[in-house]
């Protein structure tokens, strides 16, 4: 976790202690008295101001969600031409480094394996791009989208460790369908936040084999269950839904998604952030819970002005809450640039 306002509290606190020690041992402090207060003040400091800096401290989880990162076709010409820091941006890099976690959705293959599926769109990134990604604050990679598997099961485990070298977490994919639909546990504090993730979509000539390196497929239904179990073996916790959904290049999400989605809000979801149209679509509050039925692109190639919109969702969680912002950006050459400055 990156150092925050509640963090610089507990320093500032450490050190007015340190001045109260200095002024107890200072020449002038002569009367016994006054050294006592000033050891009184220290010993309370330490019961009472830093339990209270502690406390203040886990009462907020900051997590940013960001839409479909590509690292081939135009955006590989992009790194080829003017190198890989021209993806990203000051004010953005602003933003997400003041997060405890960056979620991404990795929209491609991360790897030196060339196995390509037969499909219309196959794609593959540079496994040293990931490290950029890293630097600029991603915490975690989802990896339950219909383009990972686009060079085969060999590249899909290759992207898992390739991500995890770049001190990233992979989730949403992995060596059993089994392993790859277990929720991650982003956090346990101010109470258990749990990311669970799945593409419902049909996947292009890549067989279902449940034995084998897959995508999490979770049916509707399946993640109903998922987030039941969480809710009850862990009281109060948080379960935020990611999915990858719905029709491309489209502006509104389709009635039988806002019939799901309100399905797995009425089951126990806390938030749901999504993506796949390649669009900034509809945002919906369902009893308290926000939907954000898709938050574009974060990093991509497409230049027509639907596909440029996106936005970054970030959740603050607290021990009974959560509420939802979102700071939307144009794609500029392949770059989220914020469309005004975060204050």
């Amino acid at each position: 976790m990156k150092m925050g306002v509640d963090r610089i509290n507990k320093i500032d606190a450490f050190r007015r202690i340190k001045d109260c020690c200095a002024a107890a041992s200072a020449p002038k402090c002569k009367s016994k008295y006054t050294i006592h207060f000033s050891l009184f003040t220290i010993h309370f400091l330490f019961l009472f101001a830093l339990p209270a800096f502690s406390q203040q401290e886990e009462k907020e989880l900051a997590v940013a969600f960001t839409g479909d990162i590509l690292l081939d076709r135009g955006v590989r010409l992009q790194i080829e031409e003017r190198g890989i820091e021209s993806l990203f941006s000051p004010g953005m890099d602003s933003l997400l480094q003041s997060m405890d976690f960056v979620v991404g959705n990795l929209e491609c293959p991360a790897t030196k394996v060339k196995s390509p599926v037969f499909k219309r769109f196959v794609f593959r990134g540079e496994p040293e791009w990931l490290d950029a990604l890293s630097r600029h604050g991603f915490t975690h990679l989802n990896l339950a989208n219909n383009h990972t598997v686009d060079q085969g099961r060999r590249g899909l485990m290759s992207t898992v460790e390739n991500v995890r070298k770049a001190g990233m977490t992979p989730f949403g994919a992995d060596s059993t369908l089994a392993t790859a639909t277990q929720p991650v546990l982003l956090s346990n504090t101010p109470r258990k936040v749990f990311l669970l993730s799945s593409v419902p979509i049909p996947l292009e000539h890549f067989p279902f084999l449940t034995d084998r390196p897959m995508p999490s497929v979770l049916s509707v239904d399946s993640l109903i269950s998922r987030i039941r179990n969480l809710k009850s073996e862990h009281p109060g916790c948080c379960v935020i839904v990611s999915l990858h959904w719905g029709r491309e290049h489209t502006l509104q999400p389709t009635l039988n998604q806002r019939h799901d989605a309100h399905r797995l809000a009425a089951a126990g979801a806390d938030a749901l952030v999504c993506h796949h149209p390649h669009t900034l679509q509809t945002v919906e509050h369902y009893h308290g819970v926000p939907i954000y039925y898709s938050i574009g692109n974060y990093i991509f190639d497409l230049t027509s002005d639907i596909n440029r919109r996106g936005a970054v969702v970030i959740l603050r969680i607290g021990k009974d809450s959560v509420d939802a912002t979102s700071f939307p950006y144009t794609l500029q050459r392949c770059t989220p640039i914020l469309d005004s400055p975060v204050r």
